[in-house]
């Protein structure tokens, strides 16, 4: 039974900034794991970032139905986060084409495209100049 759940069709993907989130949607009583840890825990009991990761699901009002399982890579907390969050909408949308109606107007199907900028040479950061002395 384990095994069928995660198959690359049944995956959400969703990414922001350097995180990437491998979503996983099973029928439930409102549990998350994020890489094998009580996602509670794994989010530092944040409320911020908790409301973040269910935000589809209780505009759906599905958050007890389902449980979400989720391996996350790269980026801080706030990232990943949101990364899951895409992946979750995603997977919903991949469950059922009538949740994308709800969910797209509050922008949950859309991927945030900002990154970080790359340092530029003779500069600091990306744009963080030297300090400019006159004489």
């Amino acid at each position: 039974m384990i095994k069928l759940i995660f198959k690359k069709d049944n995956i959400g993907l969703g990414k922001r900034k350097q995180a990437v989130a491998r979503v996983f949607l099973i029928p439930g009583d409102g549990n998350l794991v994020i890489n094998k840890v009580p996602g509670n825990q794994y989010l530092q009991y944040n409320d911020t970032y908790l409301n973040t990761v269910w935000a589809p699901l209780k505009t759906l009002k599905l958050e007890k139905q389902f449980d979400i399982i989720t391996l996350v890579k790269g980026g801080g907390l706030t990232g990943q986060a949101e990364a899951i969050q895409l992946g979750v909408a995603r997977q919903l949308c991949q469950m059922n084409e009538q949740n994308r109606l709800s969910l797209k107007p509050l922008g949950f199907l859309t991927r945030d495209s900002r990154i970080k900028e790359r340092k530029k040479y003779g500069l600091r950061k990306a744009r963080k100049a030297p300090q400019y002395s006159k004489r």
